[in-house]
């Protein structure tokens, strides 16, 4: 059960920083990096209920 709140965390920062970005920090220099922040984090959360789904956590 904690993962999967753990899981649902990390997909809500995800979720929040991908709209930072394309919100109110859309013209900042640093934009292509946060985004690739949001994605780190979105392929953490899959690879995490992957391994639960398939056992393996």
């Amino acid at each position: 059960m904690a993962l999967w709140l753990f899981v649902i965390l990390i997909l809500c920062s995800a979720s929040f920083v991908l709209y930072l970005t394309y919100g109110p920090l859309r013209r900042a220099p640093n934009v292509a990096s946060l985004r690739l922040v949001a994605a780190v984090q979105y392929l953490a959360a899959v690879v995490l209920a992957v391994a639960r789904l398939l056992g393996k956590a």
